[in-house]
């Protein structure tokens, strides 16, 4: 049976643009799928097709057992969608947010009153709680953004980028709500653009580029298709990288980068610890001082770098997608 998201060809288009591009998913109940790709790759226009905010101009939706095209108001009774601009009453309080909020999913007023003291406290914003917004910081209007989508608890939440212009204390505390949420049952569908994040939450991540899914997998599948470990050397001279680089030549599986503003090198490699040691005694016999050398495995920037051609922040702004041309086709055939 299809998950609690699922996506079958799904194509969007704006004019001569085409976004979605025939986008594939299956996100099972109680899991969370990390939706990665490049600004302007489709992830925000999946996201609204899923949500009911964008009708698609082709293939199936279906969010929490609901085709999102025939029923779109009981699917949007049935999620919880975060986007990627905060979306609150600067004239409101906190509390006053997410009071509305609950009454017009139609709860009783006092129920209202108590979720919203619930979800105050839960996003650390008691003590602001009956501030006006527009006094909010970025970083507590986003976390206010957040409590409002969950007011009612939803089985199946969307979030669009949601620790974007949040410290890193912030972002920790999202994550341990994420998981919490999970840990009882909702499905989670998150785009992020910090890799991190979705090697941290996601059970199963999907690469988007041009409109389509391009790979899918765990986070450790994904890396494992990137293939091997990297050494890494900064060496202590830039005078010394170019003899650096003909070390990890005679040692590596594949081209060396070289970052000379870092004074680093990295290689791919097979053979571990061991081989680290024989480079290690190479350079030194070559007389190369290092400021650092160590073994890694592939991280997912690795993995867009290897599947897309460019980093995660690369690229158009999102906007409602790009073209998908012969090279798009080509990259997908090239990663299955």
């Amino acid at each position: 049976m299809p998950g609690a998201i699922y996506a079958e060809g799904l194509v969007k288009t704006f004019g001569d643009v085409r976004a979605l591009d025939g986008v594939d998913l299956d996100v099972p109940e109680g899991t969370v799928l990390g939706l990665l790709g490049p600004n302007g790759a489709g992830k925000t226009t999946t996201v609204r097709c899923l949500t009911t905010l964008l009708r698609p101009d082709g293939g199936k939706a279906v969010v929490a057992g609901l085709d999102v095209v025939r029923h779109p108001d009981a699917v949007r009774r049935s999620i919880g969608l975060s986007g990627q601009f905060a979306a609150v009453d600067e004239y409101l309080t906190g509390r006053e947010n997410l009071q509305m909020v609950g009454q017009l999913y139609q709860m009783r007023a006092k129920a209202a009153k108590e979720r919203a003291a619930e979800l105050l406290d839960r996003f650390h914003l008691t003590d602001a709680a009956d501030r006006p917004a527009k006094t909010y910081s970025g970083g507590m209007r986003r976390r206010l953004d957040l409590a409002a989508a969950l007011v009612v608890s939803p089985p199946v939440m969307f979030m669009d980028e949601p620790t974007t212009g949040l410290d890193p204390r912030n972002r920790q505390q999202l994550w341990d709500v994420i998981k919490q949420l999970v840990s009882g049952g909702t499905t989670l569908l998150l785009t992020t653009q910090y890799l991190e994040e979705a090697d941290h939450l996601a059970h199963e991540i999907a690469v988007v580029d041009h409109g389509r899914v391009i790979a899918k997998g765990t986070s450790d599948q994904l890396k494992a298709r990137t293939g091997g470990e990297r050494v890494e050397v900064v060496v202590h001279r830039p005078e010394h990288l170019r003899a650096a680089a003909e070390v990890l030549r005679g040692f590596g599986k594949g081209d060396t980068a070289v970052e000379e503003h870092m004074r680093k090198l990295t290689v791919p490699v097979t053979g571990g610890a061991k081989l680290l040691a024989e480079i290690i005694r190479e350079l030194d016999t070559r007389g190369i001082e290092m400021d650092d050398i160590g073994l890694r495995r592939p991280t997912l920037d690795d993995v867009f770098l290897s599947l897309t051609g460019h980093a995660a922040e690369a690229g158009d702004e999102e906007g409602e997608g790009r073209t998908g041309g012969r090279g798009s086709r080509r990259r997908k055939e090239t990663v299955q």
